[in-house]
């Protein structure tokens, strides 16, 4: 039996079976306990091998994402925006606009829980198996300008070309010079039509000419952004403010 069973643990290994491997002795003897027929023995390893392989992807497309933290819808609270009801946020959840490589802007002043519904959003499409990347603004200029004399910048730029879902936080905090205007417009033009992007920021998109300092660019830009896309406001006041802790008890100031 220890033979034969050695045998069968060796040739799910050699079929890159590992984790099927690795449960087959303890499944064995349930089978046994339980009287499974072999059709059934068979079905308990092959899903446990299936629900391993997908709880590493998942765990693999997590640390990709290089998510700053974890926040999800279900810790959203619409009511406090006066601009996005239950049912939109319900829609924006389904990821169709995501399946049709539709962009979402998220607009407003800072806390107004812009990043949150990024973040939301970013770890649906990451349980529904899409891959994602999370990248500031600040962050993604570094990457461009570096790509082509460090290789841990060129990795992670290809990462996130090649992500369904890339979440650009903060676009258009700082003004940009010239050559960094270029290399923005050359990155969305890359990604035009081919991933979904979430882009967060303070400024609207009539804004966006004064801190990119050029005309051409900033339309070319937007034309590729705005073709597909849905511009979701958030106000209200800031949700860090309205719900900060107080190191006095019982007040809030």
């Amino acid at each position: 039996m220890t033979v034969a069973l050695d045998s069968l643990k060796q040739s799910l290994t050699q079929l890159h079976l590992s984790e099927a491997a690795g449960i087959v002795d303890e499944l064995l003897l349930t089978a046994e306990k339980q009287q499974w027929s072999y059709r059934e023995f068979t079905q308990h390893l092959l899903d446990h091998e299936k629900k391993r392989r997908d709880e590493k992807q998942l765990a693999k497309r997590y640390k990709s994402a290089e998510l700053p933290e974890i926040k999800t819808l279900a810790e959203f609270n619409p009511e406090e925006s006066d601009t996005l009801s239950r049912k939109q946020l319900a829609q924006l959840q389904e990821l169709v606009w995501l399946e049709q490589a539709y962009h979402i802007l998220l607009l407003g002043p800072p806390g107004t829980g812009k990043t949150h519904l990024a973040l939301g959003l970013g770890i649906e499409a990451l349980n529904k198996g899409f891959k994602v990347s999370f990248v500031t603004m600040d962050t993604l200029i570094q990457l461009l300008k570096t790509q082509e004399i460090s290789r841990q910048a060129k990795f992670k730029m290809k990462r996130t070309l090649d992500s369904d879902l890339i979440i650009l936080d903060d676009l258009m905090f700082m003004a940009m010079d010239r050559n960094e205007a270029n290399l923005f417009f050359q990155f969305i033009n890359r990604v035009y039509g081919q991933s979904s992007l979430i882009i967060t920021s303070n400024k609207g998109p009539t804004d966006w000419g004064e801190l990119l300092g050029d005309a051409a660019i900033t339309t070319a830009i937007l034309d590729r952004i705005i073709h597909k896309s849905e511009v979701i406001h958030l106000d209200g006041e800031s949700y860090r403010l309205k719900h900060r802790k107080t190191i006095f008890e019982g007040e809030q100031r």
